[in-house]
């Protein structure tokens, strides 16, 4: 086919779409699933209206290939799960009692049965369950939800392509399952996944799927070459079955680089890439291995990830080049929409001219429609598009609210001093013991208590002003009251104010900082039915007053006992939100945190001893490929200490992480120079502990031993015995108890009940280690 052809058959196409509906009408049905007040055929009947929803407003879009098979109850990953048989032993009595309620059993677990473990889907805010796998593992097709969804597309007369995350990624994302011997591979069960994987393949062909796309992102991180000759198995025996629709095979969120060649030798009819700007190189690698002649490519030109609008001049240059190089190019985002809002639209409060810059998922749709109607009919079709788009690119960048001379004055000021703690630590860890005087094993939480729906309530009722600042501010210190008390009468350590103000641990400071724009519907799912509202940094970043100090303060004057501080990080509030993409990240992460540390000196100037900066991001955002994270945490790094190193030595900096492979990165945890990290480390028994007494590190840890993810209560051995696994990798003198992360979505009697036991949990350990 010719290039001139090949744009003339181009189609626009998406990997996946957000799955909560416009008013996350999903999750208000799973939820009210769990509670009893929705059936199961309700639940799936409004399931079966989201995605004929979707694929309606896609289809009106003039998107011509829609996905089926993306959309899901909880998790992709644990419906790839189920689709394959790899029901864990423990759920298995549950799924099939009801298969509906041990899938979410698997996902939540019970009081009897602990979850999946959980962690961050690459370096994204969503979280998967992750596959436990073991040597007795037996796959088995259950082909049934795909096929289904498939069908109800078909009926809708939409030609459409099913998508599955892929068997070497699967397996490349699976842990041993309990109780495996260490250095058990789950890459080594391929050859037993690859013929489940044909049978529901040719299930799907049979319920009329012309083409499958197979996800394989994992293949964009360092393999070795036993994983790539994994995948050139996986691939050629896939690529030679005779009964299965075409398929297409995909990666995205980095370059796929070594396994690039790999995959285009392949048998398969096509590669779908990702050519946004993290990506790029991709296309210089794609003509290095000669194309993709005869075959399918479909190409990422729209940043799936994130929400400034997309270049379109830019990106019809790089689809013009890769008309040379392919059979065929189909127009797509670089991933799922799944990690972006679903309609820039109904956000009344972001101002007009503003409001253009932005591309949710509906509008990344129509920028993939128009880059497709310019490819197969010329620039001349899509003329007015081009110039308005060029408007709002130069509108942005040529904005006031970009740039702030004072902020950036600020920050070309810093040294390397300015991001150093005055003492080493040895000295600050002795003067902060006989400061705060804390027992052995000190027990505290994370930060967050229950966000109840009177809290959520009395938001709302100030938003429309219902009830004045007053009145909610009294709400607010009532709350905080019932928090202090309840941790004194628990004998809790160190106690927190509960964040009862806060809307959202990122939000919250976006709303208080210059340079964020705050959003009302731009909901994106982190995990189950668990939905935040990233905001978008848009300009310079500057503190104009204090965010923190007042409530702090206020829990403080309560009680003898330490309150923390609890701020979020300059990490965090980077990956957590909507970056900018018009500068260096480290530059942004350098002005958040130089506003940061002006809330860190004012809350250690009202006589705040302990102080918390949340980094839980750090490991999610570090960079897919090895060669690219020096930079990064150096950066990252650095504006932790910047945030941190403006204290006294016996101010303690603690901060935290959850739900994430922490392996990666316990050379980065040190160098952070916190007094005090917490962990989650509940689902993984204390597989964190153990990494970090391997690196040898020398500073307070808190392994969590109560896993907030789930609303099972975990009884008083349970937790003890966890802390004594810790014990044995942290000295006691270190060692710190605590939950895996805040407790804002679990209910009060879940939260009390666990909390008592983790307490009872550390009284148990600590005598019995006065008893040694």
């Amino acid at each position: 086919m010719t290039a001139k052809s090949a744009a003339a058959a181009a189609r626009a196409t998406v990997h996946g779409y957000p799955r909560q509906g416009p008013n996350r009408e999903l999750k208000k049905a799973i939820e009210g699933y769990w509670t009893g007040r929705v059936t199961a055929d309700a639940l799936r009947a409004t399931a079966a209206e989201l995605r004929r929803s979707n694929w309606q407003q896609l289809t009106e879009a003039g998107i011509d290939e829609v996905p089926t098979g993306d959309f899901s109850y909880y998790d992709h990953v644990l419906d790839t799960t189920v689709a394959l048989g790899a029901i864990p032993a423990r759920h298995r009595a549950a799924v099939e009692a009801d298969a509906l309620d041990g899938y979410f059993a698997m996902a939540r677990g019970t009081q009897d049965i602990a979850p999946l473990e959980m962690t961050k889907w690459f370096d994204t805010n969503y979280h998967y369950l992750v596959p436990e796998l073991g040597p007795d593992t037996v796959f088995t097709a259950d082909p049934a939800k795909q096929v289904a969804e498939l069908k109800e597309a078909l009926a809708l007369g939409l030609t459409a392509r099913p998508v599955l995350v892929g068997p070497v990624t699967y397996l490349l994302l699976a842990k041993p399952a309990p109780g495996v011997a260490a250095g058990f591979d789950p890459l080594t069960l391929l050859e037993r996944l690859l013929p489940v994987y044909a049978e529901i393949l040719a299930g799907l062909r049979a319920a009329g799927a012309e083409w499958v796309q197979l996800d394989e992102p994992a293949l964009v991180q360092d393999r070795t070459p036993a994983e790539l000759n994994a995948a050139a198995r996986a691939y050629h025996d896939l690529g030679a079955l005779t009964d299965r629709p075409k398929l297409l095979v995909a990666s995205y969120f980095d370059r796929l680089g070594e396994a690039l060649p790999v995959l285009a030798k392949a048998p398969v009819e096509g590669l779908a890439l990702d050519f946004t700007e993290s990506a790029a190189a991709n296309l210089e690698a794609l003509a290095a291995v000669g194309g993709l002649p005869g075959k399918r490519l479909v190409a990422g030109v729209v940043n799936g990830r994130n929400i400034w609008v997309n270049d379109l001049g830019k990106s019809l240059a790089t689809l013009g080049t890769l008309l040379g190089l392919a059979g065929r190019v189909d127009v797509a985002a670089s991933c799922s929409l799944l990690h972006v809002p679903l309609d820039a639209a109904p956000e009344r409060d972001i101002e007009p001219q503003i409001l253009r810059w932005l591309a949710f998922a509906r509008q990344k749709t129509a920028e993939i429609v128009t880059l497709t109607q310019g490819l197969t009919q010329g620039t001349g079709a899509i003329t007015g598009e081009l110039a308005a788009n060029r408007a709002d690119l130069a509108s942005r960048a040529n904005s006031p609210i970009t740039r702030d001379p004072a902020v950036r004055t600020r920050a070309s000021a810093v040294t390397d001093a300015d991001a150093r703690r005055s003492q080493p630590y040895a000295e600050r860890a002795a003067a902060q013991r006989t400061h705060l005087g804390l027992p052995p094993l000190p027990t505290t939480t994370i930060g967050s208590f229950p966000q109840t729906g009177e809290l959520r309530t009395a938001r709302a009722d100030l938003r429309a002003r219902r009830i004045d600042t007053a009145g909610y501010e009294e709400r607010i210190k009532a709350e905080i009251q019932e928090v202090i008390s309840f941790q004194e009468k628990t004998g809790l350590d160190v106690l927190v104010h509960g964040e009862p103000e806060r809307n959202d641990m990122v939000q919250y400071f976006a709303e208080q900082l210059t340079g964020y724009l705050a959003t009302q519907h731009g909901w994106v799912q982190s995990y189950g039915t668990r939905y935040v509202r990233p905001p978008i940094l848009a300009g310079d970043i500057s503190r104009p007053e204090p965010m923190t100090v007042r409530w702090t303060t206020y829990a403080q004057s309560l009680t003898s006992r330490p309150v923390k501080g609890m701020l979020t990080g300059p990490v965090t509030m980077l990956a957590w939100s909507f970056v900018r993409d018009d500068q260096p990240l480290g530059d942004t992460a350098r002005q958040v945190a130089l506003a940061l540390r002006d809330e860190v000196n004012d809350l250690e100037r009202a006589g705040t001893s302990v102080i918390q900066v949340d980094e839980p991001a750090l490991r999610e955002t570090l960079p897919l490929r090895t060669a690219d994270r020096p930079e990064y945490l150096a950066w990252a790094t650095e504006a932790f200490r910047l945030t941190t190193s403006g204290v006294r030595p016996d101010t303690q900096i603690h901060t935290h992480m959850c739900y994430a492979e922490f392996g990666d990165i316990v050379q980065a945890i040190d160098d952070l120079d916190a007094d005090v990290i917490s962990l989650e480390a509940a689902r993984s028994h204390m597989q964190v502990a153990r990494e970090l007494a391997a690196h040898g590190y020398p500073r307070e840890a808190g392994p969590g031993v109560y896993d907030i993810h789930s609303p099972r209560v975990p009884s008083t051995e349970e937790a003890a015995g966890l802390l004594r696994a810790g014990l044995k990798a942290i000295p006691a003198e270190r060692l710190w108890v605590n939950p895996d992360c805040g407790l804002k979505t679990r209910g009060w009697p879940e939260t009390r009940a666990s909390l008592e036991h983790l307490v009872a949990a550390a009284r148990t350990v600590r005598e019995e280690l006065s008893a040694s």
